[in-house]
Formats: structure tokens, sequence, C-alpha cells
């Protein structure tokens, strides 16, 4: 089975743990609850994100617009008219 970075996780064998090391249900409900929550705001900065770059890319479309207007208004030939 390979991890979120490709990474093969090796399945421990239920003597091989060290009791020092081991980690109780609790240890585990409390990681999963920490990765339920980085993966929310995640998904919420992704979001965000997604948002920013669409009004970015109408922004960009709005003043290509109103710079091929102020050539044809002056008579200028357009210098860059393609997105």
């Amino acid at each position: 089975m390979s991890g979120p970075n490709g990474d093969l996780i090796m399945p421990v064998e239920a003597g091989a743990e060290d009791e020092d090391d081991s980690f109780g249900e609790a240890e585990y409900a409390a990681i999963n609850s920490m990765l339920d929550q980085i993966n929310s705001c995640l998904d919420q900065l992704e979001e965000k994100n997604d948002d920013l770059h669409a009004r970015l890319q109408e922004l960009l479309e709005s003043n290509r617009q109103t710079r091929l207007e102020f050539q044809q208004e002056f008579g200028e030939a357009p210098s860059d008219a393609s997105p």
C-alpha cells in the first residue's frame, strides 16, 4: 500500500511494536481529528485559491477589453489583442 507521497507503507506486525512506542485508541482518534481539521483547512484554501484565480482571470479579461476600447477610441493599432 502507498502513502500520500507515494511512499510504501509497511504493515506492522502485532508483536513487532515496542510497548513504549505504541499508540492507544485515544491517540489515533486525536491524530485522525487533527488530520480531518487540516484536510478541511486545505479544502477551504483550495476553494479560495480557485475563487481568486477566477476573479483574476475576469479582471485580466476586463483590462484587455478596456485597453482595446481605448486603443480603438484613440485610433491606435492594438499592440497585443490576443490572450
